[in-house]
This record gives structure tokens, C-alpha cells and sequence, in this order.
């Protein structure tokens, strides 16, 4: 949340181009702006004894769940000036995540009134987002491995207690490479909200903080 809010002040800045961080988080809950206490159906103390972090994150949604096996992708991008557009934006990742899902053979899509991609009534991806003066944070994660999926059982993800999770693997029916992932959704995003992609620098930011190789950075030029 550190790196996300000084790279967005650098890109409100034009100090940096729209950037895009893909990662894989220690285990952890986190409260979107419109979580409901119901929804977490252990108490924080029960998840911190279980070796789960709790976060208020400040992004729009309800409570969800990142872990390993799961690539998080959070996009800085500036929307301005002919994309400043909520709803279209949250589409439009809605589309990255369902194409990059299709590369491994995987049919995902949308459900009418919901967030994020499908694959029947089950999410394989989740949406929630955080902009300030049209400078997005936050963003996405989709579940690959179906080691992700297990926590899921100690909420209601995302406040949707009539739907279930899965993940890219199950649904493929083999091992999925999560640089691979993360390389067709860096693709997808580029080519989504028309931009070139330069190459990844991998760990780049461990001096702020992040463990192992840290963060992959994907910056994209108009």
C-alpha cells in the first residue's frame, strides 16, 4: 500500500509513466470500503492466530482474500484525459483478466450486476479499485493455483455468499506457470488501454520493503 501510494503521487506527478505491479502476497485478509463485519467469519484475532494479516485497504468492494498461488496485479494509470470513466475502467479490466484467462484455455466471462471474471458461478478473478484524480490503485487478482482457494472458506468473498471461487489451474487441468500469467496479463493490459510494455524489472522495490524478488513492474508508454 506504501509503494502504491508514492508511485501514485510520482504519476500524478508525471515523474513516472503508468506502471503496473504484479506480485504474489504473503497470506491476507483485506477490507474494501464497503466491507461488512458479517462477512469475515472468524474474528481478526482468530485470523492473525491462523498466520493471516488483516488490512483495511482503502480500495472500493467487501472483504477478499490474496495469497500464494494468486497474481495481484495493481495498475498506476493515469485515465485522463479520454478514459476517465469508472465503470469503463472496471470493464475494461474485467476484459484482462478474461483474455488472459482464455491464453491457458480457460473460457471465463462476465456476470450481469457483478464485478470481476466468471467461469460459471464461481470467480476465478476479482476487481476492486481506488482512484484519485483519475490516477488509478488497487486493481485485480486472480486465482491460479488451487492453493488460493482454501482461506476463501473463512469469509464471504466479496459479500457474494451464493457463488464460489476457483482457479485457473482446476479449470485448465494442468500446472500454470505464474510468470506466464503474469506475462500475458501485463500483455493483455497493455493492449487493453493501449500502451507498449517495456520490459519487467523484478524485485526493484525490495529496498521499500517487499520480501524475496518483490514486486514485477511492468511500465507502459503511451
Amino acid at each position: 500500500m506504501a509503494l502504491q501510494a508514492e508511485l501514485v503521487a510520482q504519476r500524478k506527478a508525471e515523474a513516472i509513466p503508468d506502471t503496473l505491479l504484479l506480485l504474489e502476497h504473503e497470506p491476507v485478509f483485506t477490507m474494501g470500503s464497503s466491507a461488512k463485519a458479517q462477512n469475515v467469519l472468524l474474528s481478526e484475532a482468530e485470523l492473525r492466530e491462523r498466520g493471516f494479516d488483516v488490512f483495511e485497504a482503502g480500495r472500493g468492494g467487501d472483504v477478499t482474500y490474496h495469497g500464494p498461488g494468486q497474481v495481484v496485479g495493481y495498475p498506476i494509470l493515469d485515465l485522463s484525459p479520454d478514459r476517465r470513466d469508472v465503470h469503463r475502467y472496471v470493464r475494461d479490466l474485467e476484459e484482462v483478466l478474461i483474455r488472459a484467462c482464455a491464453d491457458f484455455g480457460v473460457a471465463a466471462t462476465r456476470i450481469a450486476g457483478l464485478t470481476g471474471a466468471w467461469v460459471g458461478d464461481a470467480k476465478i478473478g476479482a476487481i476492486g479499485v481506488r482512484l484519485s484524480r483519475w490516477v488509478t490503485s488497487h486493481g485485480f487478482a486472480l486465482n491460479v493455483r488451487a492453493e488460493a482457494l482454501g482461506p476463501f472458506r473463512l469469509i464471504v468473498p466479496c459479500g457474494i455468499s451464493d457463488k464460489g471461487v476457483t482457479a485457473l489451474e482446476l479449470r485448465a487441468g494442468r500446472a500454470v506457470d505464474m510468470d506466464a500469467v503474469m506475462d500475458r496479463l501485463a500483455h493483455h493490459l497493455a493492449a487493453v488501454f493501449e500502451r507498449a510494455p517495456l520490459p519487467a524489472a523484478s524485485g526493484a522495490y525490495s529496498p521499500l520493503g517487499f520480501g524475496g524478488e518483490g514486486a514485477k513492474r511492468r511500465e507502459l508508454l503511451p
